[in-house]
């Protein structure tokens, strides 16, 4: 079973500026929205994979392309970090692209396309770490979770119990950090003793390394 961390944050808050000091030798991103990373050498670093199957970076929000290539780098003993950056958009996107569908067995569809993902992720080789990037919401009570689309996701599965490890983004006196326990008002969590202060650097590389040492790995 590998390791399934969850970044949640509104956009501009650091989520995909935290890949920048990951190694790109043992890392993988896939990305759901075709633009730029914010970090300097990312097509150097992490080039689109090409027609031969060579690369390191994937633009596709597609479920099935999405579960196929988590499956191709479960066999590639090199790769230890998958990132899936902007996650939501794989429900979003698909929500506006069948908007004139009528019927409500879309939304089942598209939920169970967001599940499959994750679930697939969950069943990889143990050493790997995946990382879901996704943008959060305001509930009407104050309170923030991942940002879905429809009701039958958040009525019948909370997706943050799909994840050991789930950080939020958080910005003070314009530095940018992740937060690593629950304060009441959103959904954050890490094990017991894994991380020693509540707010961390926005750095994916200290957040694997911190994985790594806890496991065991």
């Amino acid at each position: 079973m590998s390791n399934l961390i969850l970044i949640l944050g509104q956009s501009g808050t650091g989520k995909s500026t935290s890949i920048r000091n990951m190694d790109s030798e043992d890392t993988f991103i896939i990305q759901t929205v075709n633009k730029p990373l914010p970090f300097k050498g990312f097509k150097k670093n992490y080039p689109l994979v090409d027609k031969a199957g060579k690369g390191k970076r994937l633009v596709t929000d597609s479920y099935d392309k999405i579960i196929g290539c988590l499956k191709y780098l479960n066999n590639n003993k090199d790769i230890k970090n998958i990132i899936i950056d902007d996650f939501q958009y794989v429900i979003s996107n698909e929500f506006m692209v069948r908007a004139k569908e009528k019927g409500f067995d879309k939304f089942t569809e598209m939920a169970q396309h967001y599940y499959m993902i994750i679930d697939v992720a969950s069943r990889l080789r143990e050493d790997l770490n995946i990382f879901f990037l996704s943008h959060n919401e305001q509930k009407e009570d104050g309170t923030s979770k991942v940002k879905t689309i429809g009701k039958l996701l958040d009525e019948k599965i909370t997706i943050e119990g799909l994840f050991t490890i789930v950080l939020n983004t958080v910005i003070q006196d314009n530095k940018y950090y992740f937060q690593t326990q629950n304060n009441g008002f959103n959904t954050t969590k890490s094990p017991l003793g894994m991380f020693d202060e509540q707010l961390i650097e926005n750095d994916l590389k200290i957040v694997t390394e911190k994985i790594n040492e806890y496991y065991g790995g």
